[in-house]
């Protein structure tokens, strides 16, 4: 099912969709750094390979380098996406909870309690079980809301409509391939169902797994991103395949993702 807009419970999806100016009226009081910012109104997706162990988000806005400020994860432990009038300060947080072998709902409750800004907030929360838990302000423009399911969620504000998150809940679910490429046709879903209601502007792909990174040496296995095109989906999508074809995946570590995250 989907969360409609300004959902009153603080779970249930976690495909994360954003929009610059993504909330109304500020509530009271206001939290800091909030005070004439823009907002990140978008749609993204949240999620887990549990099998080859990988984390990911996946995101597009008509918000200058979206990349810059909604994906976090980190391998091993989980992943979040921070978005309308977003607190960056939940992406750390979220993943050192979590990294203490937090649920996603647990992680998520935690840190709307102590935000006197959350009804501005759009939250998409997966753990390292692929449990997934999402928020979504009541302050957030429509349409906002989003989807979950097993191993991930989709939300968003500012969108074309309900139908944004449900195609790509569905591309996800019923795609092929690798995580990146799951996610990717994700996105690819929610455009072609309207997007972002504003328009185009940047989108971004991270990508965790452990030891995955150059040369090995960290779990930053795909980090792309788009920040100012015209097409910043079909682009994002032309560099993942190149970088894919430089960096081609790994062997899958048959290896069960454990069910205590390793602190990091």
């Amino acid at each position: 099912m989907i969360s409609r807009q300004y959902p009153r419970q603080p779970f249930g999806v976690a495909l994360v969709l954003l929009a610059a100016g993504g909330c109304g009226a500020p509530a009271r009081p206001m939290a800091a750094g909030d005070r004439a910012t823009p907002a990140v109104a978008t749609f993204s997706i949240v999620a887990v390979d549990r099998e080859a162990g990988e984390w990911g988000v996946a995101v597009a806005s008509r918000f200058i380098a979206v990349g810059a400020v909604v994906p976090w994860a980190r391998a091993r432990a989980g992943a979040v996406a921070t978005q309308a009038l977003a607190d960056p300060r939940f992406g750390p947080r979220g993943l050192d909870e979590l990294g203490r072998g937090k649920g996603a709902g647990q992680v998520l409750e935690q840190m709307l309690a102590a935000d006197p800004g959350r009804e501005q907030r759009q939250v998409g929360v997966v753990d390292a079980k692929g449990q997934s838990a999402s928020f979504t302000g009541r302050r957030c423009l429509p349409w906002a809301g989003g989807k979950q399911g097993d191993g991930y969620c989709v939300q968003g504000n500012i969108l074309a409509g309900p139908a944004v998150v449900e195609a790509m809940a569905t591309a996800f679910e019923k795609g092929e391939g690798d995580l990146g490429d799951r996610m990717l046709a994700a996105l690819v879903a929610g455009e072609a169902e309207g997007g972002d209601r504003r328009g185009r502007q940047s989108a971004a792909l991270l990508i965790v797994r452990d030891r995955a990174g150059y040369r090995g040496l960290n779990d930053r296995y795909r980090d792309l991103r788009v920040d100012d095109h015209q097409q910043p989906v079909q682009e994002l999508l032309r560099i993942y395949r190149l970088h894919r074809r430089m960096f081609p995946s790994p062997p899958v570590d048959k290896q069960p993702v454990p069910t205590e995250p390793q602190t990091r």
